[in-house]
C-alpha cells in the first residue's frame, strides 16, 4: 500500500499532506470520544497495542512489490474488530511512522499520502462495518461472511487509493494502467486470508470471554459488554 519515491513529486505532494490532516482530525475526534467512553488507559493500551501489530505487519510479514506499490498483510480489520477504529487508526499512523523513521526514511516524504490511505480506508470500515454487522451482534460472534465484506471493502479502499495516487502523479499511460491493475489483481488476494485470521482471532478472544464481561484491553463491541 505505499506509494513509492517519485510516483507522486513536486507540488502534488502538498495535496497528501491536505488529506492526511483530514484523516487525522477526524480520527483525533474518534480517538476523543473513545476515550471519554473507555479511558485514557484503556484507549492508550490498546493504540500501543495496535502499533506493535501495525508495525510487526510492515516490517516482519512477507510483504511484495507488485506493480506501482507493495502487497502486505496489514489486519487492518483485525485491529478495527479487536481494539475499534480509533485505537485502529493510531497504530496504522504510529506503525508506519515508526517503520519510516527508522526502516525506511526514503518513505517519509509519502508519509502524509500513505497515512492517508490508510486512514482514509480505516473511515470508511468503520462507516461501512455499521451497516454490515448488527448494532446487537458482538463482534466475536460474526459470520466470514461479514468480514468478508469488511475485508473486501478494506482492501478495495486501499487499492482504489493507491490507484488515485498513482494516476495523480504519473497520469493515464498505458504503463501505469498496467501497473495499477497488477498491483489490485494482487491485493485482492489478501481479500480471501484476512477473514480467516479474522475468525481465528475472535475464536481466542471468545474463549478470553466470561460472560458479557469487559476489558481494557479490547474494544466494547468485541462483546457488546456494558460494564
Amino acid at each position: 500500500m505505499h506509494i513509492e519515491p517519485g510516483v507522486v513529486t513536486g507540488a502534488k505532494m502538498i495535496l497528501g499532506y491536505a488529506t492526511a490532516g483530514g484523516t487525522i482530525v477526524a480520527g483525533a475526534k474518534l480517538a476523543w470520544d473513545n476515550i471519554k467512553e473507555n479511558g485514557i488507559i484503556s484507549f492508550l493500551l490498546k493504540s500501543l497495542i495496535a502499533t506493535a501489530v501495525v508495525f510487526s505487519c510492515f516490517e516482519i510479514l512477507p510483504h511484495y512489490p507488485v506493480g506501482v506499490s507493495e502487497v502486505h498483510l496489514i489486519l487492518g480489520t483485525t485491529i478495527f474488530l479487536i481494539f475499534g477504529v480509533a485505537p485502529a487508526m493510531v497504530g496504522l499512523a504510529l506503525g508506519l511512522l515508526i517503520q519510516g523513521v527508522f526502516f525506511a526514511p526514503f518513505d517519509l516524504p509519502q508519509y502524509g499520502i500513505n497515512v492517508t490511505t490508510l486512514l482514509a480506508s480505516m473511515l470508511l470500515l468503520n462507516y461501512a462495518s455499521k451497516k454490515i454487522i448488527p448494532s446487537n451482534t458482538p463482534y466475536k460472534d460474526i459470520s466470514y461472511s461479514q468480514l468478508l465484506k469488511m475485508s473486501i471493502i478494506w482492501e478495495g479502499s486501499i487499492v482504489s487509493w493507491v490507484a488515485f495516487w498513482a494516476f495523480y502523479g504519473q497520469g493515464f499511460g498505458a504503463e501505469n494502467i498496467h501497473n495499477v491493475l497488477i498491483f489490485g489483481g494482487a491485493y485482492m488476494l489478501v481479500v480471501i486470508l484476512e477473514p480467516l485470521i479474522d475468525l481465528a482471532i475472535l475464536a481466542l478472544v471468545k474463549a478470553f470471554y466470561k460472560s458479557n464481561s469487559c476489558s481494557i484491553l479490547f474494544d466494547k463491541r468485541v462483546n457488546n459488554c456494558k460494564a
